[in-house]
């Protein structure tokens, strides 16, 4: 009976084509909202993710704000911090933006970065070309530079720069080393950039402490106890003053991104759903429309021994094949926007089961929601009333 039932309702469905078709279409464009933009949200989230593994585990992040008694760290605090028997290295961290001249060629608003040898032990695919910088560069005194591919075009076009001299912020410096330019899901680096010694990238700030480094450490297992001995150290340096630093490990940042991405997933997943309950206004409609039109043909099954429980049957049962129908176009919508979306935004493009399962279980349970009034509506008209109407 129940094969007979479900080919009525699509025999139904096809002779009433464009109707079908109106009525599907509140369902395919929720559908194709849930999931395009589930996946939009969790491709995107999971290229920020990525780039964040891409740096490494097994790293913390320390800002010094300091104290109105001291700003930042001193050379001493950053001894103490490389004591700790879970700390590989200890690697001061400085940006500015400054220029570049070389000759008659000036680039504004570069970015140089001030890093020490221990950031190049456990970065060694930064340099590209040349060398990388050395602890003996790191007296203050010895004015060398590695700069992007970038800079590289722009100052020196045609020559190769290494064991060139550059002015940075007005000082000469030797290049010793190039660089990939910079190039990611945040910005697309257009200017150029330089990395310097720490003690120079100091100076050229005006800056006489370090308020930014970071600690690396041999096994990624360990940071949370190291984040606990680093902490320790840090509040004897400012006195135990409040507010003085902050510490970040990547395994709380990207615990913060996943969280992020689950509330994302959730709120457009409850807002796109919004549409689809105009869907199922519509198809409700639309089912209402059907009984009152097959009043004759309902009346005549019942007189010919159809029960209330089977006309309520097919008419829910088309109910939820329309919505059904709507979902699936809606799914493969949702798929193919994302794809352009990820193109476009040059995202990583992801696939979410999660997305294409949460919208065809709505458009299913909404078929059943609001199929089932017209259904009902239909088992409880009577036999000879509903024949009368022919």
């Amino acid at each position: 009976m129940f094969k007979e039932t479900l080919f009525m309702a699509l025999d139904n469905i096809r002779e009433n084509k464009m109707r079908s078709f109106l009525t599907m279409l509140g369902i395919m464009i929720g559908v194709t909202s849930i999931s395009a933009l589930i996946m939009i949200v969790q491709g995107a989230t999971s290229s920020v993710i990525d780039q964040f593994n891409e740096m490494g585990a097994g790293r913390v992040t320390v800002q010094a704000y300091g104290t109105p008694l001291k700003r930042g760290l001193n050379e001493y605090d950053l001894e103490n911090i490389a004591e700790i028997s879970y700390v590989s290295g200890v690697s001061p961290t400085l940006s500015l933006t400054t220029n570049a001249a070389r000759k008659t060629n000036v680039m504004e608003d570069i970015t140089v970065e001030g890093n020490n040898e221990v950031y190049f032990t456990h970065h060694p695919d930064t340099v590209i070309q040349g060398r990388s910088l050395s602890t003996y560069d790191m007296t203050g005194y010895n004015n060398v530079c590695i700069i992007d591919e970038n800079i590289a075009n722009k100052l020196f076009w045609g020559e190769n720069p290494l064991d060139k001299q550059l002015y940075i912020n007005g000082e000469s410096y030797l290049v010793v080393g190039v660089m990939e330019a910079q190039r990611s899901f945040f910005s697309q680096n257009i200017t150029g950039r330089a990395k310097i010694p720490y003690r120079n990238a100091l100076n050229m700030a005006g800056e006489a402490s370090i308020r930014s480094l970071e600690i690396y450490l041999y096994n990624a297992e360990d940071t949370k106890a190291a984040t606990a001995e680093i902490e320790n150290k840090l509040n004897a340096a400012f006195n135990y003053a409040s507010n003085s630093f902050n510490i970040l490990n990547l395994e709380n940042l990207l615990e913060n991104l996943e969280n992020v991405q689950r509330m994302l997933t959730a709120m457009l997943g409850g807002i796109a759903s919004i549409s689809l309950l105009v869907g199922g206004v519509g198809i409700m409609n639309m089912m209402l429309v059907s009984v009152s039109e097959r009043t004759a043909e309902i009346g005549l099954r019942k007189s010919l021994g159809a029960t209330p429980g089977q006309i309520q049957q097919q008419f829910i049962i088309e109910a939820v094949l329309l919505s059904m129908l709507g979902g699936l176009v809606g799914v493969l919508l949702g798929l193919l926007v994302s794809y352009v979306a990820a193109l476009a935004m040059e995202l990583a493009f992801r696939i979410s089961t999660f997305a294409m399962g949460l919208g065809l279980g709505f458009s299913a349970a909404v078929g059943i929601i609001f199929g089932w009034m017209p259904a009902r509506k239909a088992s409880a008209l009577k036999p000879i009333e509903a024949l009368r109407t022919e």
